[in-house]
């Protein structure tokens, strides 16, 4: 079985690699498959509960690939790390089939609690360079992570995110229609229109108010100086 995994990484990496001349080269030469490689013996042994071996090969692989991928992550097969540097991936992961991910990606948790916590990748999923997937939670199939985007939560199938936080931007490959922030623009100022007319309303009643009261607060209500008043 995990002979059969690499040889489906390696021919992944011929298929969707326009660099790659042949299988022996992807074979011999291409540290994406090198750090899937060794990652299937040390889950091999993570699953056997024999974690400091499991551990063990996971370091060196990091050490020779600059790849590092926790024993505990499930991998599928026909996944393409596309040069692969700076590549994370955390314990609880789970990548689908027919993935592709580009430098700098980082798979990870967002808590320090046991259990479920880094996302799960769906099949024929592709994660950017540099885009940061953080936290439990599903991305599903045949989406598409934009290079150094921050993804934070779900996203359904057949979706393209960008940006930080991530946000979809198309859905089956249509663009989503953006919000008409203009209008929403012309509506706030309105309503801050009326308030202002308001308060200046008020304003000018409590000043008249208070000018009367300055004028009047000697006499009484017939015009003649309160008892008191002048002595």
């Amino acid at each position: 079985m995990i002979l059969k995994d690499i040889w489906l990484d390696v021919k992944a990496v011929k298929a969707r690699d326009p660099a790659a001349r042949s299988s022996l080269e992807v074979l011999l030469l291409y540290q994406g498959v090198h750090a899937l490689i060794w990652h299937r013996f040390a889950h091999w042994f993570y699953k056997h509960r024999l974690f400091f071996i499991a551990r063990l090969i996971s370091q060196l692989a990091r050490f020779f690939t600059l790849i590092e991928i926790h024993p505990g992550a499930t991998l599928g097969h026909g996944i393409l790390i596309d040069h692969g540097c700076g590549v994370v991936i955390g314990e609880t992961a789970v990548v689908g089939d027919n993935c592709t991910i580009y430098q700098g990606v980082t798979l990870g948790g967002v808590g320090l609690n046991k259990g479920k916590r880094h996302p799960t990748l769906g099949n024929n999923v592709t994660v950017g360079a540099g885009a940061k997937i953080l936290g439990s939670f599903e991305v599903g199939d045949n989406c598409t992570i934009a290079a150094n985007a921050v993804l934070l939560k779900q996203l359904d199938n057949n979706v393209t995110a960008v940006g930080i936080p991530a946000r979809p931007v198309k859905i089956d490959g249509v663009p989503i229609p953006k919000e008409d922030k203009k209008d929403e623009a012309m509506e706030y100022f309105c309503k801050m229109e009326t308030r202002i007319k308001e308060m200046e309303q008020t304003i000018e009643s409590l000043q008249q108010e208070l000018s009367v009261y300055k004028n009047g607060g000697d006499h009484d209500k017939d015009g003649q100086p309160a008892a008191g008043a002048g002595e």
